[in-house]
């Protein structure tokens, strides 16, 4: 038996996550009842993907964002042209796992009720040796949506307002120790968003694992959330593992510290 300090400080093996139908694992992944979306490069999609993937821009779509450009029309027509009616769940995956939950941040951004992520993306379907396809696929354009955006998106005069830590809100920093080291958004808890993945850097650790790290730096599930890194990818990492742990309210500062730390009025902290 495990003295109780040690038990104490494993993760409940039993742990589940509070929304495990986020991730798809590639043995399940399907075109027959999932909209697949890859996110990679265009060559890297042309060399070979998931049968049935649909190829798309989330560097575009992110561009957009932060320009201020992605607003109800643009998410019409642009999720028109991919195919995304809402009927059947979206999956995306890349290569990168920032690129992908990206993706699923913009989705979600857009109002697509239905968004998951597969689960160790691109590398995890290769290992599994899946069948794999390349042929392009040209999605057949869908009946266009009047899509409801959804508050996921936190813009610096509201984290600017947070930095006073009495909001009831979780501030999460999701860059590297050394990076917060130099300077982050006073009251921010620090989690680097690397330690929510396994050595290989793709896929989630178990619930109990991420229960544990949050815990560890008092990031209350129940609050609302507002993720930031450097550019707004590993944000959106940090994001969908809260959400995956049943968080709700949660948003991403998408232009995050490249544009808060530039800013030279913002309250700042090391």
């Amino acid at each position: 038996m495990l003295p109780l300090f040690v038990a104490l400080l494993a993760p409940a093996a039993d742990a589940k996550y509070a929304k495990p139908e986020l991730l798809v694992e590639a043995a399940d992944v399907s075109a027959d009842k999932h909209l697949i979306l890859d996110a990679r490069a265009a060559a890297k999609y042309e060399a070979g993907h998931v049968p049935g993937a649909v190829s798309v821009p989330v560097a575009a779509w992110a561009k957009a964002i932060d320009d201020g450009k992605a607003d109800a029309a643009f998410w019409k027509m642009t999720l028109a042209a991919i195919g995304v009616t809402g009927k059947s769940p979206v999956v995306v995956y890349s290569d990168d796992v920032k690129v992908a939950a990206r993706g699923w941040w913009a989705l979600k951004l857009a109002g697509v009720p239905d968004v998951r992520l597969l689960h160790g993306g691109w590398d995890a379907y290769a290992a599994a040796k899946l069948p794999v396809s390349k042929d392009a696929v040209t999605a057949k354009p869908a009946d266009a949506v009047d899509w409801q955006p959804e508050a996921r998106l936190a813009v610096m005069a509201e984290v600017v307002k947070l930095a006073d830590g009495k909001r009831g809100v979780n501030v999460v920093d999701a860059r590297s120790a050394k990076e917060v080291a130099d300077g982050k958004v006073p009251g921010a808890k620090p989690l680097d968003w690397i330690d929510l993945l396994d050595d290989k850097g793709q896929k989630f650790k178990p619930a109990g694992e991420l229960a544990k790290l949050f815990d560890g730096q008092k990031i209350d599930l129940s609050k609302p959330c507002v993720t930031y890194c450097q550019g707004g990818g590993r944000a959106a990492v940090m994001a969908f593992a809260l959400e995956l742990m049943g968080a709700k309210e949660v948003r991403n500062y998408h232009k995050s510290w490249g544009e808060y730390g530039s800013e030279k009025t913002t309250p700042k902290e090391k």
